[in-house]
């Protein structure tokens, strides 16, 4: 899985198309991420110690790894991720544009 936690992404398909966010969390072992801002849903919670008053909680839900692309921000297009040699080590890149991820 080339989508890493901290990488911009775009949504490329379903409900939340074209939104960009930022990874907060990977699951490589189950291909999904939670993008930030995306497949936002509201849980009821009884109330606890943590949560006294209970109510309804924004949680984000993970969507599969496959609906994301890279988002090169100076670009300003999403992108496919390669990867090149530099120094002897695997860098990240950017195919369309070839320039480094962070």
């Amino acid at each position: 899985m080339k989508i890493k936690t901290g990488d911009k992404v775009m949504v490329i398909t379903g409900k939340y198309k074209g939104t960009v966010g930022e990874v907060t969390k990977a699951f490589p072992k189950e291909h999904k991420v939670i993008v930030e801002g995306v497949n936002v849903y509201k849980k009821a919670m009884k109330p606890n110690q943590a949560n006294p008053d209970g109510g309804m909680v924004d949680i984000q839900l993970p969507i599969d790894v496959s609906n994301v692309m890279a988002y090169d921000s100076k670009a300003k297009k999403a992108s496919r991720i390669g990867y090149t040699l530099e120094k002897g080590k695997k860098v990240r890149v950017y195919k369309k544009t070839g320039a480094k991820l962070k």
